[in-house]
């Protein structure tokens, strides 16, 4: 998404394992699609994961959906991988969880593919407000 990761020594990498290790057993609440390549091993993925929020009219249940982590290795692109990963992504939403709306964040390379899922601009502005948050104990 345009931003530096840091090396592998990064804190917000033992953060994300840590994430991704604690949504592994819950599959009503988390999934993750991946394509296997003969000669690369995993070249694409796309993740998926309910988040709670008060119920309203249109989403008793409060779930809605987040899409991350869409990606694919830049030697396989455009061949339909991430295609697959989240058409996979989009019927489990569906299918197997209570969300009634899901939600992305689309770089300028990926917002083509969101669109012809039917992924638009929500009715109402996104606003976000960044804070320094609490300090990491």
């Amino acid at each position: 998404m345009g931003m530096a990761t840091g090396d592998d020594r990064a804190p917000w990498r033992t953060a994300s394992a840590q994430w991704f290790a604690d949504r592994m057993p819950r599959p009503d609440e988390f999934a993750a699609f991946l394509v296997d390549d003969a000669e690369l091993g995993v070249v694409s993925c796309a993740v998926g994961a309910c988040d709670a929020h008060a119920p309203r009219p249109a989403g008793p249940s409060g779930l809605q959906g987040h899409v991350s982590n869409v990606s694919t290795d830049p030697r396989r692109r455009r061949l339909g991988r991430a295609r697959a990963c989240l058409d996979a992504l989009l019927t489990w939403f569906e299918q197997e969880t209570r969300v009634t709306v899901v939600n992305l964040n689309a770089t300028g390379d990926g917002a083509g593919l969101y669109e012809s899922f039917g992924f638009a601009p929500p009715r109402h502005p996104s606003l976000q407000l960044r804070t320094a948050g609490r300090p990491s104990v």
